[in-house]
């Protein structure tokens, strides 16, 4: 351990000719920014590119363990309430210490912490906007500092155009600096024997259609939208169901709405499950009804099984489904566009006219984790060569 005021460190950077590259967030829970963060170090195969984290909360979270086990290195620190001045000289140090080429922030906060402890220093700034809140907003401070951090900041990223027109809008930074990356992803690979036995577990005759999403009880998912919708689109399709997985908040919400819509025996909630891909790959057509999204991590493993789709018309969301093979785009929390976009695409996979080949086909070429992870690799490449 290099100071007390770093609660914990697995392994160390490796020294010599190798670039060292850390990634600066919050914690590696089970998040969207944080399988990015997981997917760009998995798919590391230069064996000159050394990667570590920096956590600057706690707890570090389950994809802190996976990566522990791999060897990678981590610190983790405990950021004070208010402006933690502290951190800054505590992530200064971490830099200085082992040399770092490239501090790599993801989300603001992190970002602020790092650009800060970076400054004037040889460590090169990468600056990952990850997503947005709904709605969207700005304050005076912001305007201020971010043109500070971004003069401290080598390279600036979004995950989508959307996000990227955000950074310019609602954080002043330039949009000639910004460079737009898509998540990536592993393409997801189940079992059918399983996916088999999780029909059964439901009773599901073959005649029904597995309407399904995966997304947290949050007021932002907008999930009241998507069970007035489906309660249109039960007049048409009696026989469809809707899997909701997830768990949050909003779940006595939820179910209030079901009860108040009759829907008990047509919409099944499963609670929080760990890794749902079985569940994603019981479902016909994949939803999503967001009021508000960066990349979708979930609706990139729906595309990887070849599941048509129906979103709602934000940030990142119709820049996935960019082409009509993919499923449809509907305007934002309108329930009645919502469920005729739910319709066709049943309408379409009863005349057997969607192509899951052609869905896994656009996913693998545009959000595999290998494409990704080439565009940061490039990133990477461009700043340590300086």
């Amino acid at each position: 351990m290099e100071s007390a005021d770093v609660s914990i460190m697995v392994g160390r950077l490796h020294g010599g000719a190798m670039k060292k590259i850390l990634h600066v967030t919050y914690d590696m829970r089970i998040g969207g920014t944080e399988q990015v963060i997981k997917n760009i170090i998995n798919a590391n195969d230069d064996p000159n590119l050394d990667m570590g984290i920096i956590c600057i909360e706690s707890p570090l979270g389950p994809f802190a363990d996976e990566l522990m086990c791999t060897g990678i290195t981590f610190y983790q620190l405990s950021r004070k309430p208010g402006f933690d001045f502290a951190l800054i000289k505590q992530i200064r140090q971490i830099i200085k210490s082992n040399s770092i080429d490239i501090l790599h922030c993801h989300q603001y906060t992190p970002w602020v912490y790092g650009a800060l402890a970076a400054a004037f220093s040889q460590t090169q700034v990468i600056f990952t906007e990850h997503g947005r809140f709904y709605p969207d907003s700005s304050n005076i401070k912001r305007k201020l500092i971010n043109p500070v951090l971004n003069r401290l900041t080598n390279k600036i990223t979004a995950i989508s155009n959307a996000t990227k027109q955000a950074l310019v809008d609602y954080e002043y930074l330039p949009k000639g600096k910004i460079e737009v990356i898509y998540n990536g992803i592993e393409p997801l690979k189940v079992n059918a024997a399983q996916v088999d036995d999780l029909r059964k577990s439901f009773a599901l005759a073959k005649d029904n259609i597995i309407l399904g999403t995966v997304a947290r009880f949050d007021p932002i998912k907008n999930h009241p939208m998507m069970l007035e919708a489906f309660s249109l689109v039960l007049k048409n399709h009696p026989k469809a169901v809707l899997i909701i997985v997830g768990d949050g908040e909003e779940r006595q919400h939820i179910q209030s709405i079901i009860d108040a819509l009759n829907l008990q025996e047509n919409v099944f909630l499963t609670g929080y499950i760990k890794q749902p891909k079985n569940y994603i790959a019981l479902f016909d057509i994949f939803l999503l009804s967001s009021f508000s999204e960066g990349t979708s991590m979930t609706l990139l493993e729906a595309m990887s099984l070849g599941k048509p789709c129906v979103v709602t018309n934000v940030g990142g969301n119709p820049e996935v489904i960019f082409k009509p093979e993919l499923g449809d785009v509907v305007a934002n929390n309108d329930k009645i566009a919502f469920a005729k976009s739910i319709c066709r695409q049943i309408d379409l996979l009863n005349s057997e006219n969607v192509c899951t080949s052609r869905i896994k086909e656009i996913f693998d070429f545009h959000f595999d984790n290998k494409q990704m992870y080439k565009a940061y690799r490039k990133l990477f490449g461009d700043l340590y060569v300086r």
